[in-house]
Protein backbone atom coordinates (compact mmCIF):
# COMPACT_ATOMS: atom_id res chain seq x y z
CA UNK A 1 0.00 0.00 0.00
CA UNK A 2 1.10 3.53 -0.76
CA UNK A 3 -0.43 6.80 0.43
CA UNK A 4 -0.43 10.35 -0.87
CA UNK A 5 -1.95 13.68 0.06
CA UNK A 6 -3.20 16.46 -2.15
CA UNK A 7 -4.31 20.06 -1.74
CA UNK A 8 -5.59 22.66 -4.16
CA UNK A 9 -7.20 26.09 -4.00
CA UNK A 10 -8.63 28.43 -6.59
CA UNK A 11 -10.10 31.91 -6.49
CA UNK A 12 -13.84 32.41 -7.07
CA UNK A 13 -14.70 34.72 -9.98
CA UNK A 14 -17.75 35.68 -11.99
CA UNK A 15 -18.26 34.31 -15.49
CA UNK A 16 -17.04 30.75 -14.86
CA UNK A 17 -18.84 27.50 -14.06
CA UNK A 18 -18.30 26.08 -10.60
CA UNK A 19 -17.07 22.51 -11.15
CA UNK A 20 -16.35 20.25 -8.18
CA UNK A 21 -15.66 16.55 -8.52
CA UNK A 22 -16.64 16.74 -12.17
CA UNK A 23 -20.10 18.11 -11.31
CA UNK A 24 -21.30 21.57 -12.34
CA UNK A 25 -22.75 23.27 -9.26
CA UNK A 26 -25.27 26.06 -9.91
CA UNK A 27 -23.71 29.16 -8.38
CA UNK A 28 -23.13 32.81 -9.16
CA UNK A 29 -19.36 32.33 -9.35
CA UNK A 30 -16.92 29.71 -10.54
CA UNK A 31 -13.30 28.88 -9.91
CA UNK A 32 -10.58 30.66 -11.85
CA UNK A 33 -7.84 28.55 -13.37
CA UNK A 34 -6.14 27.29 -16.50
CA UNK A 35 -8.32 24.17 -16.74
CA UNK A 36 -11.88 23.96 -15.38
CA UNK A 37 -10.25 24.69 -11.96
CA UNK A 38 -11.96 21.74 -10.25
CA UNK A 39 -10.14 21.95 -6.90
CA UNK A 40 -11.55 18.65 -5.63
CA UNK A 41 -10.39 16.64 -8.62
CA UNK A 42 -7.03 18.47 -8.58
CA UNK A 43 -6.46 17.59 -4.92
CA UNK A 44 -7.32 13.96 -5.65
CA UNK A 45 -4.98 13.88 -8.65
CA UNK A 46 -2.12 15.25 -6.55
CA UNK A 47 -2.83 12.65 -3.85
CA UNK A 48 -2.74 9.85 -6.43
CA UNK A 49 0.46 11.13 -8.03
CA UNK A 50 2.05 11.56 -4.62
CA UNK A 51 1.16 8.02 -3.58
CA UNK A 52 2.80 6.70 -6.74
CA UNK A 53 5.85 8.93 -6.28
CA UNK A 54 5.16 10.70 -9.58
CA UNK A 55 5.29 14.39 -8.68
CA UNK A 56 2.29 16.68 -8.92
CA UNK A 57 -0.22 17.96 -11.45
CA UNK A 58 1.83 21.09 -12.18
CA UNK A 59 4.65 18.88 -13.39
CA UNK A 60 2.42 16.79 -15.66
CA UNK A 61 -0.08 19.46 -16.77
CA UNK A 62 1.68 22.86 -16.61
CA UNK A 63 -0.48 25.96 -16.88
CA UNK A 64 1.94 27.22 -19.53
CA UNK A 65 0.74 24.49 -21.93
CA UNK A 66 -2.19 25.77 -23.97
CA UNK A 67 -3.54 22.27 -24.64
CA UNK A 68 -4.86 22.24 -21.05
CA UNK A 69 -6.74 25.54 -21.35
CA UNK A 70 -10.32 24.94 -20.18
CA UNK A 71 -9.86 21.14 -20.13
CA UNK A 72 -12.07 19.01 -17.93
CA UNK A 73 -10.20 17.87 -14.84
CA UNK A 74 -11.85 14.47 -15.28
CA UNK A 75 -9.85 14.10 -18.51
CA UNK A 76 -6.70 14.98 -16.59
CA UNK A 77 -7.68 12.43 -13.94
CA UNK A 78 -7.78 9.80 -16.69
CA UNK A 79 -4.20 10.71 -17.60
CA UNK A 80 -3.18 10.47 -13.93
CA UNK A 81 -4.66 6.97 -13.80
CA UNK A 82 -2.45 6.01 -16.75
CA UNK A 83 0.60 7.50 -15.02
CA UNK A 84 0.00 5.58 -11.80
CA UNK A 85 -0.91 2.47 -13.81
CA UNK A 86 2.41 2.67 -15.67
CA UNK A 87 4.07 2.83 -12.25
CA UNK A 88 2.33 -0.44 -11.31
CA UNK A 89 -0.45 0.91 -9.09
CA UNK A 90 -4.21 1.29 -9.01
CA UNK A 91 -6.58 3.25 -6.81
CA UNK A 92 -7.55 1.59 -3.56
CA UNK A 93 -9.28 4.41 -1.66
CA UNK A 94 -9.73 8.19 -1.74
CA UNK A 95 -10.94 10.45 1.06
CA UNK A 96 -11.42 14.17 0.42
CA UNK A 97 -12.86 17.36 1.83
CA UNK A 98 -13.96 20.55 0.10
CA UNK A 99 -13.48 23.76 2.10
CA UNK A 100 -16.06 26.37 1.07
CA UNK A 101 -18.28 28.81 2.91
CA UNK A 102 -20.78 28.86 0.04
CA UNK A 103 -22.55 27.40 -1.85
CA UNK A 104 -24.10 24.65 0.22
CA UNK A 105 -22.62 21.46 -1.24
CA UNK A 106 -24.50 18.70 0.62
CA UNK A 107 -27.03 18.20 -2.22
CA UNK A 108 -24.17 17.47 -4.67
CA UNK A 109 -21.89 15.23 -2.59
CA UNK A 110 -23.41 11.93 -3.78
CA UNK A 111 -23.14 12.95 -7.45
CA UNK A 112 -19.51 14.05 -6.96
CA UNK A 113 -18.72 10.75 -5.26
CA UNK A 114 -20.35 8.73 -8.04
CA UNK A 115 -18.67 10.76 -10.79
CA UNK A 116 -15.21 10.43 -9.24
CA UNK A 117 -15.62 6.71 -8.49
CA UNK A 118 -16.67 6.06 -12.08
CA UNK A 119 -13.74 8.12 -13.40
CA UNK A 120 -11.29 6.14 -11.24
CA UNK A 121 -12.86 2.72 -12.00
CA UNK A 122 -13.52 1.95 -8.35
CA UNK A 123 -16.71 1.23 -6.41
CA UNK A 124 -18.45 4.21 -4.83
CA UNK A 125 -17.54 2.74 -1.44
CA UNK A 126 -13.87 3.49 -2.23
CA UNK A 127 -14.43 7.24 -2.62
CA UNK A 128 -15.47 9.65 0.12
CA UNK A 129 -16.26 13.33 -0.42
CA UNK A 130 -17.02 15.70 2.43
CA UNK A 131 -17.53 19.45 2.67
CA UNK A 132 -16.95 21.95 5.45
CA UNK A 133 -16.98 25.68 6.03
CA UNK A 134 -14.41 27.73 7.88
CA UNK A 135 -17.00 29.47 10.06
CA UNK A 136 -16.39 32.69 8.12
CA UNK A 137 -12.63 32.70 8.66
CA UNK A 138 -9.96 33.24 6.01
CA UNK A 139 -10.25 33.47 2.25
CA UNK A 140 -12.77 30.63 2.05
CA UNK A 141 -14.85 32.16 4.81
CA UNK A 142 -14.95 35.49 2.95
CA UNK A 143 -16.05 33.68 -0.20
CA UNK A 144 -12.87 34.57 -2.09
CA UNK A 145 -12.04 30.97 -3.01
CA UNK A 146 -12.54 27.27 -2.46
CA UNK A 147 -9.98 24.69 -1.38
CA UNK A 148 -9.86 20.91 -1.20
CA UNK A 149 -7.74 18.30 0.58
CA UNK A 150 -7.44 14.62 -0.34
CA UNK A 151 -5.66 11.49 0.73
CA UNK A 152 -5.36 8.46 -1.51
CA UNK A 153 -4.16 4.94 -1.09
CA UNK A 154 -2.88 2.81 -3.95
CA UNK A 155 -2.27 -0.89 -4.24
CA UNK A 156 -0.11 -2.77 -6.66
CA UNK A 157 -1.67 -3.98 -9.88
CA UNK A 158 -3.35 -2.79 -13.04
CA UNK A 159 -6.86 -1.40 -13.39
Amino acid sequence: MRFGIGYDVHKLVEGRDLVLGGVVIPWEKGLDGHSDADVLTHAIMDALLGAAGRGDIGRHFPDTDQKYTGISSLKLLQEVLMIIGDAGYRVHNVDSIIVAQKPRLAPYIDKMTETLAQAMYVPVSCVNVKATTTEGLGFTGRGDGIGAHAIASLKEGAL
